[in-house]
């Protein structure tokens, strides 16, 4: 049984990865689950210098989902490289590191820091709903996805990865200017723009009024969008967006996705990933399916 998949250049054991900004830096997992059985760990989102993220609250439940306004919240690149990167180096597990700039020069500014041993992939973060310079306000611009990603293909040599909003119109066209400006792979969803309210002080629950929505009340969103962008672009498109069973894992990669990515679950369930990477194995016996790939954009439509 063959379970590798190839994102943009870059072997992964199997398709399962961890979404950004809902696995920290893999040390309080790998308390629970063998790391080195993921595809790959896509660390939390990090800018040039640390960030405190946005005041509390940060978080709050929904009948079927979460929204979150975290903010960034991060060490800063310096102190990824020297405290939490030795850790995930002793893992046997693909690396892909997110990065989220105010400016294309930050962007590239750490992509270039980044371009080192133990790190396999970089994450381009265009699509954060929880900041008020950078992240989604590139994101919905195509000419901004295209300049970001053709700077950073400048200065690395590691996979490169741009991580897509669904708060635009027309997803393919996002998707086609990530490709157009050198990307090697698009991943998608990042969360949606929603809010709630305190109906006792009638105020914002969140101090940015707006945060992002995920979990499983996104999924459909999110598979119509993965299989309009697999559509637009010829490069490997990453799914995400409320996947927390094998079965729904599948369903993005019969849309077109090459792999994806578990997020919100991860912290209702540390085990979910594990649990979708045994499930596919389970599905691929029960179907005679020897390789992976062959699921991969496997949808019939008439």
């Amino acid at each position: 049984m063959n379970l590798q998949v190839e994102v943009g250049g870059l072997k992964l054991k199997n398709p399962v990865m961890t979404a950004s900004g809902t696995f920290g830096f893999g040390r309080e997992y790998g308390e629970y689950i063998d790391l080195n059985q993921l595809g790959a760990i896509v660390v939390k989102g990090l800018t040039v210098k640390p960030k405190e993220g946005n005041p509390p609250p940060r978080v709050y439940e929904t009948p079927c989902g979460m929204l979150n306004s975290v903010g960034l919240q991060n060490p800063g690149v310096d102190a990824f490289i020297e405290k939490e990167l030795p850790f995930l180096r002793d893992y046997d597990v693909a690396v892909i590191v997110n990065i989220a700039g105010e400016t294309i020069e930050e962007f590239a500014y750490m992509a270039k820091k980044l371009d080192i041993d133990g790190v396999d992939g970089i994450e381009i973060n265009v699509s954060c709903p929880n900041v008020k310079k950078g992240g989604m306000a590139f994101g919905i611009n195509p000419d901004d996805i295209f300049n970001i990603t053709k700077e950073v293909k400048k200065v690395t040599q590691k996979t490169v990865i741009v991580k897509l909003t669904p708060n635009v119109t027309d997803i393919g066209v996002c998707a086609k200017a990530a490709e157009d400006g050198g990307a090697d792979a698009v991943s998608l969803i990042n969360t949606i723009a929603g809010m709630a309210i305190n109906i006792d002080t009638r105020t914002p629950v969140f101090k940015n009024v707006i945060a992002g929505l995920s979990g499983p009340a996104i999924k459909p969103i999110a598979l119509r969008m993965v299989y309009e962008a697999a559509r637009a672009v010829k490069i490997p498109v990453i799914g995400m967006g409320g996947i927390s069973s094998f079965k729904d894992a599948l369903e993005f990669m019969i849309a077109g996705a090459k792999a994806v990515a578990i997020g919100t679950c991860n912290f209702v369930n540390p085990n979910c990933t594990i649990e979708v990477i045994e499930g596919i194995k389970q599905y691929m016996v029960l179907n005679n399916i020897e390789d992976i790939n062959d699921i991969i954009g496997s949808l019939k439509v008439d």
